[in-house]
């Protein structure tokens, strides 16, 4: 039996009824499925998306029908198009199907009432892999702070409980009760990068560092408080600058208050992300900007960045000349 396991369930309290369970059928859900089911008798469903994109997705629904019949849970299965679209990571495109179906579900009723919060299996070795994918990457402190424990999106609470427990410990909580679960064959392929860092680089972490789990969890706990303060400094410099941002406010900041600033208001004013150099271009045209007829015009994410007035404003196409 796993301590670590069972202090993590004890921890975890949804804050709204009834609770979706996320379920593959892998190991990991399994146990955390039956863990909340156990519970909360009566007040958990079982949320399968079912992806479509392996011969064996219509095994894995009828395997997740047959635990949830022997656990006495429904089971709500979504149909979604996980297909990626050509240069897209074929990961990330499930991934995004996957929480638009859990998006949906708050919207819709999962056989009882409208869901607001879901649990997901992911653990401290699914943490530590996002980690390392995200330093390959180059990525911020957003990439560094990881999974978070909570969160929440489109209306619904996601939680992930956990992510201070190993996969050897959750595998040892199911073997412990004869709970059956199932491989996904894509996880062994090898194509995928998060496959080689489970297969190749956790070894040897473990092998070198034996506590690196725990200390790495500290590590993304820093980054993630970074990063919150990063964000409230950013709703405060937003006030100041105003929407959309005023350049010669925008000036009075520093680069790096400036660069935040940025990244905060095209996130929640239009949910788009300036890739890095596409950023230092723009700071640059911002720190340039000091006559009245310079012009800004830039590509940043999947629109372009322009100067009207003394304003910068963001548009997801190119404005009409007249503008």
């Amino acid at each position: 039996m796993s301590e670590a396991f069972e202090r993590a369930l004890a921890a975890f309290e949804p804050a709204q009824w009834p609770l979706a369970v996320g379920f593959s059928g892998g190991a990991d859900s399994t146990a955390l499925l039956a863990a909340c089911a156990s519970r909360w008798p009566g007040r958990v469903v079982a949320f399968h998306v079912h992806h479509g994109l392996q011969a064996a997705a219509d095994d894995f629904e009828r395997h997740c029908g047959a635990v949830c019949e022997r656990l006495g849970l429904p089971l709500v299965v979504r149909r979604v198009d996980a297909r990626h679209a050509p240069g897209d990571s074929p990961e990330d495109a499930a991934r995004r199907a996957r929480y638009e179906a859990f998006a949906a579900m708050a919207r819709t009723d999962a056989g009882r009432s409208a869901v607001r919060s879901i649990a997901l299996g992911h653990h401290a070795d699914d943490q530590v892999e996002t980690l390392l994918l995200a330093l390959s990457r180059g990525a911020g402190l957003p990439g560094l702070a990881a999974m978070p424990a909570h969160a929440a999106r489109h209306g619904l609470d996601i939680y992930r409980p956990l992510l201070a427990v190993s996969a050897a410990d959750i595998r040892a909580w199911l073997a412990a009760r004869d709970l059956p679960w199932i491989e996904d064959p894509s996880n062994g392929d090898a194509r995928y990068t998060r496959n080689r860092i489970r297969a190749v680089l956790l070894p040897a972490l473990e092998q070198a560092f034996p506590q690196f789990r725990t200390t790495f969890a500290r590590s993304i706990g820093h980054a993630a408080q970074a990063q919150q303060l990063l964000v409230e400094l950013a709703a405060q410099d937003l006030q100041t600058v105003g929407e959309p941002p005023h350049i010669k406010a925008l000036q009075a900041l520093s680069r790096a208050r400036q660069a935040n600033v940025l990244r905060h208001w095209l996130m929640q004013a239009h949910g788009c992300a300036p890739s890095t150099a596409q950023l230092d271009q723009l700071l640059d045209q911002v720190r340039a900007c000091t006559t009245r007829g310079h012009r800004i015009h830039l590509k940043v994410a999947g629109g372009f960045a322009e100067r009207k007035g003394d304003r910068l404003h963001w548009y997801n196409a190119p404005p009409s000349p007249k503008t």
